[in-house]
């Protein structure tokens, strides 16, 4: 008599990808047939915790249906599919562990933050009451949390430069692991479920922009043809560290964030790309700079496995009292980009517009919202949740309370200078027109302070303030020292040494 086929649910989450997929190996290596799963748990569309925003905003969401769509099809290609059901994960196991009745395990890649915690914990459950295994990995750092050199998560520097320099000394990336040609099949009889629309979810397709500076599609077939394009088509990545401040076009920075984010490529295989490419054409800080990128990701993971749902609180991680604004009026003129600041402004309607932003653009427009306007840190990272396309829970939370100063910034009151920062990374004012057109006729780099400007020099543009571009909403006393100076564009980034040895502890922040 037969024994009965061993089954394995992979669950599939934040690691929409075949390669160096150890959730699917596994399953593959200790069962007669596979399942992979992906569930749309509608938590992740309702209100975010705090501020009610929409929690998964259009750009986000079809990319997310991009992502897993391709996955689907590279799984069918490899004898395999993906099954695609509406419902929270523990529900929709609990009815397939109860229909097949031949399920031994359950795999599913490890998370570290509350709501992905609470679901493993109710999976677990219902694999205990089911006498299913649960099998967990990780797989969502370049270096393996088994592998730090500290005895214990809660031993994690508070800076990120220890960290970077602890890993890099005494620690090993492992090497991504080696898929089967084939996976094994799916039990026979089951549905594999449609690909929902954005109108399943009550949104409309976000419409392309032509000024988008990521106009690209969601999977893994993308995320590799990026890579092949970034680094061996064009050696972009060998002047990486010299454009990665960019707020113009595709090509400035690797714009691997939104396929890291869902697991779409590995880190891992980046890394080894990044090595081979060091081997066979040139090493130099451009190349580094990328996994130095790639660890400030690693970072504020393994950040929210030691503090937790801290991650979250209005007092960040070091329990501040900051008596923080929620003046619903200023949050509305910045996010909707009419806070009177065109460097703040061009950047909150590139965000809304296309779901994207530069890193410049990021650590910039949240030192305005929690430093110029002193407003609560969470309405900025809840609207980041609902709009970016690469949001990721880490990064995303990790960073707004960098920027706060309550997170793992050694430096105490870093503030960004709206005026400066605007004429250091776009001196001419080319991206400030180009997303700010009721500004276009104000030639070169007087159009970051339009206030400032004479009534002649207004009227010749056809700027009436306050009618057709608003007062600025707040004016910071440090501005004024660059307002009406001829702007000076400093020595190449690359070349400037401080400065760059600072960003080890400020960071490359906000993506890769």
């Amino acid at each position: 008599m037969c024994s009965p086929s061993r089954v394995i649910i992979c669950l599939l989450r934040n690691d929409l990808r075949l390669q160096d997929n150890e959730v699917l190996l596994w399953a593959h290596k200790n069962a007669d047939h596979i399942v992979p799963l992906y569930c749309f748990d509608p938590r992740h569309y309702v209100g975010t915790h705090n501020y009610n925003f929409p929690k998964t905003g259009p750009h986000r969401l079809k990319f997310l249906l991009e992502s897993v769509k391709d996955l689907r099809n590279i799984l069918k290609e490899k004898g395999s599919n993906l099954l695609l059901r509406r419902g929270k994960p523990e529900d929709v196991l609990e009815d397939l562990v109860t229909k097949l009745g031949s399920v031994t395990a359950v795999a599913l890649q490890e998370e570290v933050t509350k709501e992905e915690l609470d679901v493993e914990n109710a999976v677990k459950k219902v694999c205990s009451q089911h006498g299913v295994q649960l099998q967990t990995v990780w797989g969502s750092t370049l270096y393996h949390r088994n592998d730090l050199p500290f005895r214990h998560i809660s031993r994690l520097p508070d800076v990120y430069t220890q960290f970077r320099k602890a890993v890099e000394t005494q620690c090993q990336v492992r090497p991504s692991l080696q898929m089967p040609d084939r996976l094994k099949s799916l039990p026979a009889g089951f549905e594999e479920g449609d690909i929902p629309t954005l109108q399943d979810f009550g949104q409309e397709d976000p419409v392309t922009d032509p000024r988008s500076a990521f106009p690209c599609s969601g999977g893994e077939t993308q995320a590799l043809q990026r890579l092949q394009h970034y680094f061996w088509d064009t050696n972009l990545v060998a002047s990486y560290k010299d454009t990665r401040n960019g707020l113009i076009g595709m090509d400035y920075s690797t714009k691997f964030a939104p396929w890291l984010a869902l697991g779409c490529i590995s880190p891992r295989y980046i890394y080894e790309q990044i090595k081979k490419y060091e081997r066979e054409r040139t090493a130099n800080q451009s190349t580094y700079w990328v996994i130095f990128e790639l660890l400030w990701r690693d970072y504020f993971r393994f950040v929210a496995l030691k503090y937790g749902s801290k991650l979250f609180f209005p007092k960040g991680l070091q329990d501040k009292p900051v008596p923080w604004k929620k003046d619903p009026k200023l949050f509305d003129a910045w996010k909707e980009g009419r806070t009177g600041v065109p460097f703040v402004d061009a950047n909150m309607r590139e965000l809304a517009v296309t779901g994207f932003m530069s890193n410049r653009g990021r650590q910039n427009v949240a030192s305005f919202l929690t430093k110029d306007l002193g407003i609560d840190w969470r309405m900025g990272a809840e609207w980041f949740e609902y709009l970016l396309v690469d949001y990721d829970v880490c990064s995303n939370y990790g960073n707004w309370l960098y920027s706060a100063g309550i997170g793992n910034d050694p430096r105490e009151n870093r503030k960004f200078n709206m005026i400066k920062q605007g004429l250091d990374y776009d001196v001419n004012g080319d991206y400030i027109r180009l997303w700010v057109p009721e500004l276009q006729n104000i030639q070169g780099g007087d159009v970051h302070a339009p206030w400032a400007l004479s009534n002649s020099a207004l009227a010749h543009a056809g700027i009436t303030l306050g009618e057709t571009y608003p007062l600025p909403i707040v004016k910071a006393p440090e501005w004024s020292r660059h307002i009406n100076q001829k702007p000076v564009r400093h020595a190449p980034i690359s070349l400037i040494g401080i400065i760059i040895c600072s960003f080890n502890t400020k960071g490359e922040r906000f993506r890769i």
